[in-house]
């Protein structure tokens, strides 16, 4: 084996982003879990905040997290125990269910979120000038679409269900 492959660049830029992913979520977690929630819990909430009638099918959901259709029940059970998110049940096509943001849901977000946004423009946006961030999004969307097409899965608005 050739002994420079252990300094191949793209190592470097793949162990990079895993550190920088790893450090960051380190640096976020203790504001979400102040409030209640783990950052799973936060990333579902923020999904279906940021979702069309703030709801979305359960298999989406699923998708977007990369959650298997048991651990999805297992989230939104317990999301639901704590009041943050509902079930309803869709008219148009009985096998399939939504989960819907409840009003309560979306006041734990109001209330994490001016603490969680000033944790992110601390230990991410912060660090770069306006071009070199929209630059960063751009690279990162087009690895997120390469590597989790599903991430934005399900967006558009879901067919009329029972409220």
């Amino acid at each position: 084996m050739d002994p420079d492959v252990f300094d191949d660049p793209r190592l470097t830029a793949a162990g990079l982003l895993f550190e920088a992913h790893d450090g960051l979520h380190a640096k976020l977690a203790p504001t979400l879990e102040k409030a209640g929630l783990s950052s799973l819990d936060f990333g579902a909430l923020m999904r279906l905040s940021r979702s069309p009638e703030r709801q979305l099918r359960m298999t989406d959901l699923a998708a977007q997290l990369l959650l298997s259709t048991s651990g999805v029940t297992r989230l939104v059970d317990r999301l639901q125990r704590g009041g943050l998110v509902r079930r309803e049940s869709s008219t148009e096509d009985r096998r399939s269910t939504y989960a819907v943001l409840t009003a309560e849901g979306s006041d734990r977000l109001r209330r994490v979120l001016a603490d969680h946004l000033d944790e992110i423009e601390r230990w991410f946006t912060g660090l770069f000038t306006p071009q070199r961030l929209r630059d960063l999004v751009t690279d990162l969307r087009t690895l997120r679409d390469a590597v989790h097409p599903n991430a934005a899965k399900n967006t558009a608005p879901p067919p009329s269900h029972a409220k």
